[in-house]
This record gives structure tokens, C-alpha cells and sequence, in this order.
């Protein structure tokens, strides 16, 4: 099945197979939620120096602390399934609408600058995949941008995280099967070690690690304003009992204040009835989200429809 996973080369879009591609990205964003590009044009020599350079940093400044925490908790003894503890080491960096990296005291300077020109990419990466998302759904060039954009623009930042080896993954998850709840991910993923599964009628799927490529997925975020459309899926990450796997997920989420709901385009014709989704602030669907993560996210938009009812927001 791994075989089928949507792989999309982007240098494509330029030539006579434009068409195609976009009608790949399409299915890929009904059907999956998840698609892996290949020539994005972010540089194989930066995304080399950003793997080098993190995983540097996790020996150096995390790897003690990991192993601190796993005796703690007795994670490497547990003889039955651990549903609360996710088996990684992460740390966040922020980059919109303000950076956070100077504050964080263990980041090497070389670090701190291969990061932030990543971060730099990612972010015209991520505009310019939701522009071939607004052609897909018929809406006009930028609405998406615009849909996250707030009163300060999209909230844009990174986990780093690492999975090292688990001496017990049948029993431990790297990170529990959860939706993420904002806009678009972009995922880069070590390319040698695996984890990483979406659901997919009711089976998990590998997303097979490919050198030099970016996975991207959809939030929730993405379904509402599609109106279902596009759906966000639930994915997990496996730990491996050997091999130490990198991941570097840069969130491309609205604002905090940002009022989400159906695109009008996209209900145009059929009214409220049409309207599957909910209208809601982001912030208050993250405040839901942060003690609902690893659960289904029907609830969710349940709960978020039920705030509408009492308390409804006006589209400015």
C-alpha cells in the first residue's frame, strides 16, 4: 500500500503536466490529508545542514535529559500499554508573528541561523501550497492566506522533536494518533528511519521517508474552511527499537484571533443547510483542542458548533 502514497514533484507544475499534478494534489487532499513533495525548491544542502545541525543539538543539549525522564516515569520497564506518554524529546520554536529563537539558551548560534533561513522557506513554501489549494476548490488567489491571517498575520512555528530507539514500541507510541488542529504542516522527516502512519480506511499506512522530501498534511482548520472538503486525518508516530528518528513539523496555523468557517464559495447556493462546519475564533478551538488532542475531533467541531449557537460571531 505504501506504494500508492501520493508523491508530488513539484518541478512538474512548470511544464505540461501542470494538470495532472494539480489534479493529484486534489486527490491527495480528499483522499489522504497527506502528500509528499519531491523538488519544492527549498535546497538539499540547507535541509542537509538542518538535519546535521539538529541532531547535533539532541546528542548535545537533550539526549541526557530524555533518558532522565524515561527512568522517571519507568518507561523502559512498562509491561503494559502506555496510553498518556509519548516517547520523544521536543522543543518548540516560534516564528510568527514573532520569533522566539533568541530566548531559547541552549541553541548553538549556527543553529540559530539554519533555522531561522529554514523557517524562511517553510513559510513561502506554505503560501505557496495553500495558492494551489485555493485553485483546486475554485477560490480566488490568497483567500487562504487571508482566512489565517488575523489581526497580526498566521501563527507560524516548529516542533523539533526526536524518537530515539524504544526498547518497547508495542507498548509505548513515539506520539499517540491524534489530528492536528490548525492549518497546513509541513513535515521534514528523517529519511532513514520510519514512524510516521496516517489512517486510511481503516488501516495505518506508512508515509515512507524519502531523502530531501517535505510531507505536508492538513489541520482542521483546512476542513472547516473547505467545507469537509478536505478532510485532516489522524496519523501516529511508531517508535523503532533502533535508529534515532528526526522530525521537524513547521505549523502553518491562523492567527489567534482569526475567525475560521466555510469558505461562502464553497456553500454558495445551499445556505445555512449547506454549512457543515462551525464558525469559531482559532483561539478557542485550540484552548478545546489542548485537553482533546489524542481524542476524535468530531467532538470538537460539536462543541465549537454549540458556542456558535450561543454566542455567534460576525463575519467582518
Amino acid at each position: 500500500m505504501e506504494m500508492d502514497f501520493p508523491v508530488i514533484n513539484m518541478e512538474k507544475l512548470n511544464g505540461d503536466e501542470r494538470g495532472a499534478v494539480m489534479d493529484q494534489i486534489n486527490d491527495a487532499c480528499q483522499n489522504w490529508g497527506f502528500f509528499e513533495l519531491l523538488n519544492h525548491g527549498i535546497s538539499h544542502e540547507l535541509m542537509d545542514k538542518v538535519e546535521k545541525l539538529t541532531k547535533e543539538h539532541y546528542r548535545k543539549r537533550m539526549e541526557q535529559r530524555f533518558k532522565e525522564m524515561v527512568a522517571s516515569k519507568g518507561l523502559d520497564s512498562v509491561e503494559s500499554e502506555n496510553n498518556d506518554t509519548d516517547w520523544e524529546s521536543t522543543f518548540f520554536l516560534r516564528h510568527l508573528p514573532s520569533s522566539n529563537m533568541s530566548q531559547i539558551p541552549d541553541l548553538d548560534q549556527d543553529y540559530r541561523e539554519v533555522m531561522k533561513e529554514f523557517a524562511v522557506e517553510l513559510e513561502k513554501l506554505a503560501e505557496q501550497i495553500l495558492d494551489l489549494l485555493c485553485h483546486n476548490l475554485g477560490l480566488e488567489k490568497g483567500y487562504l492566506k487571508k482566512a489565517f491571517y488575523g489581526s497580526k498575520g498566521p501563527n507560524f512555528g516548529s516542533k523539533i522533536s526526536n524518537y530515539p530507539p524504544c526498547p518497547k514500541p508495542d507498548l509505548i507510541k513515539g506520539l499517540r494518533a491524534h489530528t492536528d488542529a490548525g492549518g497546513l504542516i509541513l513535515l521534514f522527516q528523517d529519511h532513514k528511519v520510519s514512524g510516521l502512519q496516517l489512517l486510511k480506511d481503516g488501516k495505518w499506512v506508512d508515509v515512507p521517508p524519502m531523502n530531501h522530501s517535505i510531507v505536508i498534511n492538513l489541520g482542521d482548520q483546512l476542513e472547516v474552511i473547505t467545507n469537509g472538503k478536505y478532510k485532516s486525518v489522524m496519523h501516529r508516530v511508531i517508535a523503532q527499537t533502533d535508529g534515532n528518528r528526526m522530525s521537524i513539523a513547521s505549523f502553518y496555523n491562523p492567527g489567534d484571533d482569526a475567525v475560521i468557517y466555510p469558505a461562502p464559495a464553497l456553500v454558495e447556493g445551499e445556505g445555512d443547510k449547506g454549512k457543515l462546519y462551525p464558525k469559531f475564533v482559532f483561539d478557542d478551538y485550540m484552548k478545546l483542542y489542548v485537553g482533546l488532542k489524542f481524542e476524535a475531533k468530531e467532538p470538537r467541531f460539536e462543541a465549537m458548533k454549540a458556542m456558535e449557537s450561543t454566542n455567534p460571531i460576525a463575519t467582518v
